[in-house]
């Protein structure tokens, strides 16, 4: 069985990574680097560990969370989707099982809000990890003055925290709000939060989201 450790460590896949993140640093996007892509893996693998699911499962949301983005090597506009068929060219030429691939490719597909939703446990795992990684070391702009909106929400956030039960899976956001005020916070996250509400209920849990301490969701 490929392991999500060979994928970590493959050349190509690293490569494709690389390429994205350069890509969306040209057009002021947050970060989307290997550490990126290796705390979503991992994060995506503790949701279903935490509750219960196969190994199986688990090495292969590792290895969609690792991949997800590589399609920013194409271009940011459907990245989900091209990144899926990268996927699928790449996982084939290392001898995945067609099922598995499957699987992985559905969750890549499905993982960006604009044109996706959980349709998988290992979907509904990568899109909370994916969108619970919200951390001011992913801004890339060292200007304050010229921080767009974006730059101001991910800077706000001091701290973030995604804690799992087999009832809740609760993400609690410490936010600076002498630097982005929580209406501007909501503008950018509400849809990414509300998908992170369908996952969690695809998974037969309840997502909870709290800022500095008070309940959103």
């Amino acid at each position: 069985m490929i392991r999500y450790e060979d994928i970590r460590r493959n050349d190509e896949i690293n490569a494709y990574i690389d390429a994205g993140n350069a890509m969306l640093g040209v057009l002021g996007y947050t970060e989307h680097s290997r550490a990126h892509a290796a705390k979503v893996a991992e994060e995506a693998g503790a949701i279903l560990r935490a509750l219960g699911y196969p190994e199986r499962d688990i090495e292969l949301c590792r290895i969609a969370g690792y991949m997800h983005d590589i399609g920013n090597a194409v271009n940011r506009t459907d990245h989900a989707h091209s990144g899926a068929l990268m996927a699928r060219e790449i996982l084939k030429e290392l001898g995945m099982p067609y099922a598995d691939i499957a699987d992985v490719m559905a969750a890549i597909g499905n993982h960006d809000e604009k044109t996706g939703t959980a349709v998988t446990p290992i979907s509904a795992a990568l899109i909370l990890a994916d969108k619970t990684d919200v951390r001011r070391s992913r801004v890339r702009n060292k200007d304050m003055s010229s921080f767009d909106i974006h730059d101001r929400v991910n800077y706000a956030a001091i701290a973030s925290e995604l804690s799992i039960t087999k009832e809740t899976i609760h993400l609690n956001v410490t936010l600076d709000e002498r630097i982005c005020s929580m209406l501007d916070y909501f503008e950018i996250f509400l849809e990414r939060m509300l998908m992170c509400r369908r996952a969690a209920e695809l998974l037969g849990v309840r997502f909870k989201f709290t800022v500095n301490g008070s309940k959103v969701i």
